[in-house]
């Protein structure tokens, strides 16, 4: 499934976001930037050992939530590796959607800076990070709709979704958006 804005595309995959071939891949990164389970855990894995090394080298006080920075890929079929740190739902009484959609759009930013034609996203935050998926897929793709509205760039935005829960919730919203 896609939507067009502009002269850019919005893509839903079902999928492993390592197997990726894009210039940007995103990790769902924990503010410390240690490694961990789930997406993160399969980035590091998948990148290799230099990844975590430079994470460490270049932002020995990880990242704060709502943020990302980046690094290279490591062995990951892509240039860069965009570590964003997603909110922890908390019932949406501190703030979530906005550090949810700051979050994305940072990775958008770092994606022009880079001069990165296309790039990768999990569905951020809705792991062990607990994020509603119907509500994290709603902020997730209005703030890439809106970013590609205004900046015409980068010209391929992909989500690649672990399973067809995932993939449905962001499909519908997508949907939605498209009528």
């Amino acid at each position: 499934m896609h939507a067009v804005v502009g002269n850019c595309h919005i893509e839903l995959a079902e999928g492993d976001v390592t197997k990726q071939s894009v210039d940007a891949i995103v990790n769902a990164a924990n503010a410390r930037l240690a490694g961990g389970g789930g997406v993160d855990g399969a980035i590091h894995r998948a990148g290799g050992p230099s990844l975590m090394q430079e994470t460490r080298e270049k932002f020995p006080d990880g990242c704060s939530t709502g943020s990302a920075v980046p690094t290279s890929a490591g062995d990951l079929p892509a240039r860069f590796v965009f570590h964003a740190v997603g909110p922890v739902w908390r019932g949406g009484r501190t703030d979530e959607p906005a550090k949810l959609a700051s979050a994305h759009t940072r990775c958008l930013e770092l994606a022009v800076e880079h001069d990165c034609d296309s790039i990768a996203f999990p569905a951020l935050s809705t792991g062990a990070y607990g994020y509603p998926l119907d509500q994290a897929a709603e902020v997730a793709l209005t703030t890439v709709r809106d970013f590609l509205a205004e900046h015409d760039r980068p010209s391929l935005v992909r989500f690649v979704l672990f399973d067809a829960g995932s993939y449905g919730a962001f499909a519908r919203v997508l949907e939605e958006m498209s009528t």
